[in-house]
């Protein structure tokens, strides 16, 4: 009789929507946990999502296979399991490349703590920021990358500076071993393909929302 808290032994990379669903599921997992719930079934999981249920089994299969007959998933098995899978059952220490006013506010969102995300290096290139203590860390220059990469263990940064000087960071910080750079800057990175790369660019998804809202509205018009 098969196992069915199973997970697959290879490392096959999971599509990013996927991942993405993943991440749902298990805030959903943890809402349910927090309510007193022990187990959920698929349909209980995707109703809660407006994810159909299929799908909800079809993205859990891909890591392995954690149903039980008749039962459903144990919740809080589940999310060991997801946690396990995404990396976050683990701390990661973050660099925080950037302290402007983007920067500044990234320091001080708590919902990265709350997931192991932990900034614990902060750095600029700018002389007036050098040296001021932002959250009891102090900004230090970018020639400081190695040193701080090498002590602290750091293999993740969050990138939020200026558009033109991007690339050149990024390239400082995969020369210094970063890893994966979550990248606040708007325009694109080019990394070597060991390096991976999260884009937020916050004006994009405004106007994605704006097409949306305005193709709700029916008001969309084609120039041609």
């Amino acid at each position: 009789m098969r196992d069915p808290r199973r997970e697959p032994s290879g490392d096959k990379p999971a599509p990013k929507a996927v991942v993405g669903r993943v991440s749902l599921y298990l805030r959903q997992l943890e809402a349910f946990q927090a309510q007193g719930v022990s187990t959920v079934s698929s349909s209980q999981l995707g109703s809660a999502l407006v994810i159909n249920d299929a799908q909800v089994r079809k993205d859990l299969a891909f890591f392995g296979q954690f149903g039980y007959p008749g039962i459903g998933y144990r919740i809080e098995e589940l999310i060991k399991a997801l946690r396990r899978i995404l990396g976050i059952d683990r701390d990661w220490p973050l660099a925080l490349v950037g302290m402007g006013n983007l920067g500044r506010a990234l320091l001080k969102y708590r919902g990265f703590r709350n997931r192991g995300f932990r900034i614990v290096a902060l750095f600029d290139n700018d002389p007036q920021k050098i040296g001021q203590d932002f959250d009891g860390m102090v900004v230090r220059p970018l020639d400081d990358l190695a040193s701080a990469i090498r002590d602290q263990s750091i293999s993740l940064a969050i990138l939020s500076v200026p558009a033109d000087t991007a690339q050149r960071v990024a390239d400082q910080l995969v020369a210094r071993g970063i890893l994966g750079i979550f990248n606040f800057a708007p325009m694109p990175l080019i990394v070597p393909p060991s390096v991976s790369v999260i884009a937020v660019d916050l004006s994009v998804q405004l106007e994605h929302l704006a097409y949306k809202t305005q193709a709700a509205q029916g008001g969309i018009s084609f120039v041609g």
